[in-house]
Order: structure tokens, then C-alpha cells, then sequence
């Protein structure tokens, strides 16, 4: 007779995180002196977490297929993260990236720059669905601009994770806007429709407060002799032309008219190619290199060369293997009930409507700090907070809502998730170094709290239709 599991204590699951919590301190924080990467304390951890659930009586094989049936869900995100990284090489190699550089230099000031910066992102990021694209393409040509115009990168990093995730969090192209609502049981346009009262006044006050950091930036006299070199930088290294802002725009396009994703973005790779070939000169092998290593700047000027060498497929090899041992460590605690006998002592504490939105939003900060996947953070307490909010008779949009204002946003704030790892990869500026700035982030799941104690916007189902729910 095969024998049944034992049901994993609340000791031994904090006894993982606290062993994840250690080795991620030991391996990353510079007064230990090792400064390095989170995969290995990640993995280390997901054996001791296998180790301790193999004690508790689970079978190694079925540790094995939740490692696996987790990994699953990443997979578009993967490839979408390899297509993304060739299609870096080949705009900038085409001079789009560089032409948008060299307009964006010539019209935006400091003084409104951040602000901009953020909207921009928004829009492009509500046309695409997707923070990753736009911090991808348009968010490395506003970084370029921002250091152009002597704004401390961080900063510009914050503003564009602000516009970035605004856009993917209300865009009904987003995989999480989707994935929310589904987990909650709830209607896609209600559940757009019902984060617009927490998203936009978080968006409104992000804009003031980098309005009022732009102002600190305004009175500044530009160097425009620095701002010349960049210039004359670009231009000697590439053609500049309006044409090439052609496959970013194509690339929007696409995404609006419902061409999916990967789709897109492999055309946008080939359109990059095709420009570069037509406006640079490059050779069949040259934009075959670009795609899959990456672009190589030698224009001499450091500040451009740092910007511009970037992209190709090889440079998302390290967050492509981040984000495959963070879901293996993220599948192992699932599978074995850890992040479940976790939730349940939380869910203990959920006495009235504000603490069970607090309790829901810490759920979902949690996971993305333990299983290190956005999709993870929206998934299981989706699963695990359901059945408490229908028998309060709330509406599903509650509870989908507060699924994105903290699992989808805080997600790139934390270097070991898979979204943070993507853009510390892309952006080149670590997450706790932007984090301080990315307001948006910050400020949603404060709305949603407040939300939470004042009953605003928690909308009730009519009695009927609550009891059937029940």
C-alpha cells in the first residue's frame, strides 16, 4: 500500500524561507563579499525544500512533475524574453533605437522628461500588452535620452517600470490581465474596468511626484556640448531618418490588430533586419550576429557604446536560467503544500474586508518574493483567497484586482523574479536601484489598501447572485 504524504508543518515551510532568505543575503549583499547571482542560493534552496518534503513523505517523481507542470507556465514568457533579446540587436543595429535617441535628445527637456518618460511607456505598454516589449525597444531609447540629458539612470529606470506596468496592467492584451480575472472567476472588461480606480489615481500621483523631480532637474543648465557629442556619436555610426521609427510603430500595429505576440515580435526582428540591411549596410551575417549576440557600439564615445551594446538572444541567457530555477524552487513549494500551510495561518488573521485585502495583497507580494514568477503570485493566491472572498459575498473584480495591484506590480522590484531579472537584464540598472523611484509600484497596493478599510469601490454581488455563489 503506497503511503500517503504527511501534511508539510508551518515550521518546516518557514524553515525554507528562512533558508532562501540566508543564502539569497549571503550570495548577493556586498558586506558578505561574494556579490553574486541569485540562481545558485535559489537552487540550493529548492533542494532543501525537496529534501524536507521527501522526509514529509512525497515522492520524488511528483516533486518532479510540479517542477515541470511550473516550469510550463513560463514558457511563452521565455520565449518571448529570447525573441525581445534579438530584436534588441537588430534596432539598434538598424539605427531605430538610435534614431529615437537622437529626436528624443533634440525635444525632450529635463524638466518634463520624466513625466514623458512615463506616459510614453504607458501608451506603448497599453497598445502591446506587454511591460517586457516596451521596456525592451522603446525603454532603452528613453534610458539613452535620460542619460543624455544628465538624469541619474535609476530615476529613468523608475519612470519607465512606471509607464511600463501602468499600460500592462490595464491592457486587455496583457497574459495578467487575463490571468487574473480567470483566477478570480470574474469578467475581463469588469476587472479592467474595476482597477482603473486604484491604477489611475496611483498613475496621477506617480506623474506629480516625477513632476516635481523633473523640476529638480529643469533649472539645470544642459551641457549642450555633451549633448552634441552624443549627437554627432549616432549620426557618424548610423543613418538617422524618421523611416526607422517604421518597426516599432509596425510593431504596435501588430499587437492592436491582435497578431500574438511571439508572431510580432519575430516580425519586428525581421523588419529590424531588413532596415538595417537597407539603411546601414549590414550584411546577411552581420545581422544574423547582432540577433543572436548582440550589437557591438565602436563609436569611441563611451556613454553611447555603454547604451548601444546590447541585445541578441545570448544576452537573456542568464535571466532565461533565473527564470527556470526560480520556477522549479516556485513548483517544489506548490506541490508540496509549503506556500499553502503558509497562506492558511495568513488567512487566519483575515477578520474584516480591509484585512482580507491586506492579507490577499501580502499573499501575492509573498510569492513573488519566495517563487520568484509574477504569474505564480497571481495563480495561487487566486486559488487559496477564492472561496473566502465569495463567501463574503464580494464581487469577483475584488479579488482579481487585488491580484494585479500587487502580484503583476511589484513583480520587477525584486531582482530574483523572473519580471525584475528581465529588466535589470534589459535596462541595465539593478531593481533595488530603481525601485525607490518606480512610484507606480509603490503607491497601487497602498490604493488598494485604502480601498480595502474605507469599502470603497468593494463592490458587493446582488444577494442572489451571492448565494448561488456560495
Amino acid at each position: 500500500m503506497e503511503k500517503t504524504p504527511r501534511k508539510i508543518s508551518i515550521w518546516e515551510a518557514l524553515l525554507v524561507i528562512a533558508f532562501l532568505i540566508g543564502a539569497l543575503m549571503y550570495t548577493i549583499l556586498p558586506r558578505f563579499g561574494v556579490e553574486g547571482s541569485p540562481h545558485i542560493p535559489i537552487l540550493a534552496t529548492t533542494v532543501f525544500a525537496a529534501f524536507i518534503a521527501i522526509r514529509a513523505g512525497y515522492k520524488w517523481s511528483d516533486i518532479e512533475d510540479g517542477i515541470v507542470e511550473t516550469i510550463k507556465m513560463s514558457m511563452q514568457a521565455i520565449l518571448i524574453l529570447m525573441v525581445i533579446g534579438a530584436i534588441i540587436g537588430t534596432w539598434i543595429q538598424s539605427g531605430a533605437v538610435p534614431t529615437m535617441i537622437y529626436y528624443g535628445l533634440q525635444i525632450l527637456s529635463p524638466g518634463i522628461f520624466l513625466v514623458a518618460t512615463c506616459l510614453i511607456c504607458a501608451i506603448v505598454s497599453l497598445a502591446t500588452g506587454s511591460s517586457w516589449t516596451t521596456a525592451g525597444t522603446v525603454g532603452i531609447a528613453l534610458l539613452g535620452v535620460g542619460g543624455g540629458l544628465n538624469i541619474p539612470l535609476p530615476i529613468v529606470a523608475g519612470a519607465i517600470i512606471s509607464g511600463a506596468y501602468f499600460g500592462d496592467k490595464m491592457s486587455p492584451l496583457s497574459d495578467t490581465t487575463n490571468l487574473a480575472p480567470a483566477m478570480a472567476g470574474a469578467n475581463l472588461f469588469d476587472h479592467i474596468k474595476h482597477m482603473a480606480f486604484t491604477t489611475g489615481p496611483s498613475l496621477l500621483i506617480a506623474l506629480v511626484l516625477y513632476g516635481f523631480l523633473g523640476m529638480k532637474y529643469a533649472g539645470q543648465e544642459l551641457n549642450v556640448a555633451e549633448i552634441n557629442t552624443l549627437l554627432d556619436a549616432l549620426s557618424s555610426q548610423f543613418t538617422i531618418t524618421p523611416l526607422l521609427l517604421l518597426p516599432p510603430i509596425l510593431v504596435i500595429a501588430m499587437v492592436i490588430f491582435k497578431v500574438p505576440a511571439i508572431p510580432g515580435l519575430i516580425g519586428g526582428t525581421i523588419l529590424g533586419g531588413i532596415f538595417a540591411a537597407i539603411f546601414q549596410g549590414a550584411s546577411l551575417g552581420d545581422v544574423i550576429n547582432a540577433a543572436h549576440y548582440g550589437y557591438e557600439s565602436a563609436t569611441g564615445v563611451a556613454a553611447v557604446d555603454e547604451l548601444l551594446t546590447r541585445g541578441g538572444l545570448d544576452s537573456m541567457m542568464w535571466t532565461v536560467s533565473l527564470i527556470l530555477i526560480a520556477m522549479a524552487f516556485g513548483g517544489t513549494m506548490e506541490k508540496t503544500g509549503m506556500l499553502q500551510v503558509i497562506a492558511e495561518k495568513i488567512m487566519v488573521l483575515a477578520t474584516n474586508t480591509g484585512s482580507l485585502v491586506v492579507c490577499t495583497i501580502a499573499t501575492s507580494i509573498f510569492t513573488n518574493l519566495v517563487a520568484g514568477d509574477q504569474y505564480l503570485s497571481i495563480v495561487l493566491p487566486g486559488r487559496m483567497y477564492k472561496p473566502m472572498w465569495d463567501q463574503r459575498g464580494y464581487h469577483p473584480k475584488n479579488l482579481s484586482r487585488c491580484l494585479e495591484d500587487a502580484g503583476t506590480l511589484t513583480s520587477p522590484l525584486i531582482p530574483w523574479n523572473t519580471c525584475g531579472a528581465f529588466m535589470f537584464s534589459t535596462l541595465g540598472v539593478h531593481p533595488f536601484a530603481y525601485l525607490p523611484y518606480a512610484f507606480l509600484n509603490l503607491i497601487n497596493p497602498l490604493v488598494s489598501i485604502f480601498y480595502g478599510f474605507t469599502g470603497i469601490t468593494m463592490e458587493k454581488l446582488p444577494q442572489n447572485q451571492s448565494q448561488k455563489t456560495a
